[in-house]
């Protein structure tokens, strides 16, 4: 079992302004694009001289770390019982989006009150860390995403955490095709986590686009949920989709009230979760 360690203790948001945040993550200190600080001023402009990976975006989409001081070898931050591989990615990412914390918090609550199997669909998973919360709270889990380098990624994360035997099926898949598999499989969900892009491609090249497919997504998840205490959690960081149209957009499908807000002052994005009775 890994030492008990918070996030807290190991995840630290130092500044934010002028389009940029400043965060140390396990004690290694970046700098790094934030459009939702546009509209603001850095309170500390001294602390921003700790930053020791500075990531420039190109206009193409793409970008460079201008890195000072290399990352630890091996990276890793600590959460709970999960223990997650960092690294300076090509798109400006290290591996963990900090803004998941309370999500993964909520899943003790979505997961409590049971003591029979809980299976859930995790879809656009990542590197893992929603996944790997989801295995040590006992459940089995089903997760998906489009790319093997992600998955690969998830599946160090979690011999890292030690739940490697954990029952977790890693499927490298476009998300909707899954879900459509499984509806015709009959094969059933308690939970589905959802952290869906502005736009995407599948491994075979499906193409994805958040405007034209989450609403048809949304259905198809929610007609695999079955047994007592069904949920969903859903995140957006794309632009319109604020707590509000996630509310409208799950509330299309459930009778009982979403509860929703926005994911941090560290990204634009929003979340909506929901448990039935």
């Amino acid at each position: 079992m890994i030492d008990q360690h918070s996030l807290a203790a190991n995840y630290e948001l130092l500044d934010f302004g002028d389009g940029r945040i400043l965060e140390r993550f396990a004690g290694y200190c970046v700098d790094r694009p934030a459009p939702v600080a546009a509209n603001h001023k850095p309170a500390m402009p001294s602390a921003w001289q700790q930053a020791a990976a500075r990531f420039e975006r190109r206009n193409d989409g793409g970008g460079t770390w201008q890195i000072r001081q290399p990352p630890p070898d091996p990276w890793r931050l600590a959460h709970g019982r999960l223990l997650l591989e960092l690294g300076l990615t090509p798109a400006g990412q290290v591996g963990v989006f900090a803004e998941q914390i309370p999500q993964w918090r909520w899943l003790e609550k979505a997961l409590s009150g049971t003591t029979s199997e809980r299976r859930v669909l995790n879809l656009f998973g990542y590197t893992g860390a929603g996944t790997l919360q989801t295995a040590a709270l006992g459940a089995t889990v089903t997760h998906v995403d489009a790319s093997s380098a992600a998955v690969a990624w998830a599946r160090r994360n979690a011999a890292w955490s030690m739940l490697q035997d954990a029952p977790i099926r890693w499927l490298v898949e476009d998300g909707p095709t899954v879900v459509r598999r499984e509806l015709t499989r009959v094969r059933r969900y308690h939970g589905v986590i959802l952290d869906p892009p502005s736009y995407g491609h599948g491994p075979d090249g499906q193409p994805w686009k958040i405007d034209r497919d989450l609403h048809a997504l949304l259905a198809d998840c929610m007609r695999l949920l079955t047994g007592p205490r069904p949920f969903v959690v859903l995140t957006c960081h794309t632009i319109g989709y604020d707590r509000d149209t996630l509310v409208r957009l799950l509330g299309e499908h459930v009778c009982d009230q979403v509860e929703a807000g926005d994911l941090g002052v560290t990204t634009s994005g929003a979340y909506a979760r929901w448990i039935g009775r």
